[in-house]
């Protein structure tokens, strides 16, 4: 040991004459350590220098170093799959935030859905006791048995609510003030009004209170050859049933469900019908 210190010390002695007195004690157990290795390193490439030299012994060597080089190429594919997958899980996660945002948004949107947008309606109290209280044999009972439903031929037609889009197609000097909520509330008055009206109709005149009597006899004198198959209302209509005041305003609007496609106006018998397209 002492004379590998000596061998460093001189040739470094022109150089840095002062470098082994300023080293630390742990420096210079480093670099004892580093020549010990290189040292051992040499002695062991000498050793299988030697062993290469027996045919028996090199032959030994040969598959030690295919098996090696089998073994560095598993290595490389290995890290390769692991580059692939590494830039699959930052992948994945770019798509994690995408969709966290994704579900955010749609969080917004049903805690903030316009007044105008139709809901689905929840059955009544009544309806759910009844339902509730059925007997579990009644419940679990195959839908066979029971008898078919004849499809309901009081099926009211609804004027579909207009969309940003369609109301952005819209022409400014048409639209004026009128915003993107307030349309969608007139569409939704005039369906208030068809329902209200072809409710009526649909029902038996027997079954009508003296009102409302009135007012189907009303509603049959509105139709004519051109409204068959129709549903439509008129302005009388729509501030009986709806109370909307049909003024210039509201005419404006629906020019403005005219040129949405929603509607078309059929006049006759001095008096213009608005029905739903």
């Amino acid at each position: 040991m002492l004379n590998k210190l000596s061998l460093l010390n001189i040739s470094h002695t022109d150089k840095q004459p002062s470098l082994i007195t300023n080293m630390s004690h742990c420096e210079l157990e480093e670099v004892t350590k580093h020549i010990d290795d290189k040292i051992s390193f040499v002695k062991r490439l000498l050793e299988l220098r030697a062993v290469a030299k027996d045919p028996d012994k090199r032959t030994f060597l040969v598959k030690i170093e295919q098996d090696v080089n089998a073994i560095n190429c598993l290595l490389d594919r290995f890290e390769r799959y692991v580059a692939q997958q590494r830039d699959l899980l930052k992948h994945l996660k770019e798509l994690d935030e995408f969709f966290k945002e994704d579900v955010q948004n749609a969080q917004h949107l049903k805690e903030n859905i316009p007044p105008h947008m139709p809901r689905r309606e929840q059955p009544a109290p009544s309806e759910q006791l009844a339902v509730s209280s059925r007997p579990a044999d009644v419940q679990a009972a195959p839908q066979e048995q029971e008898p078919p439903r004849k499809p309901s031929r009081a099926v009211i037609k609804e004027m579909e609510f207009i969309t940003v889009q369609e109301f952005d197609s819209i022409p400014q000097y048409m639209k004026g003030r009128v915003t993107y909520d307030q349309l969608n509330a007139a569409v939704k008055s005039i369906n208030v009004a068809v329902t209200g009206k072809y409710k009526i109709l649909h029902q038996p005149v027997k079954s009508l209170t003296n009102a409302s009597r009135k007012l189907h006899q009303r509603f049959k004198d509105q139709e004519t050859k051109d409204t068959k198959g129709q549903f439509f209302v008129v302005e009388e209509d729509l501030r009986d049933l709806a109370q909307l005041k049909v003024d210039k305003r509201f005419v404006g609007m629906l020019n403005m469900l005219r040129h949405c496609q929603r509607l078309k106006e059929l006049r006759g018998g001095g008096l213009t019908r608005y029905a739903l397209l």
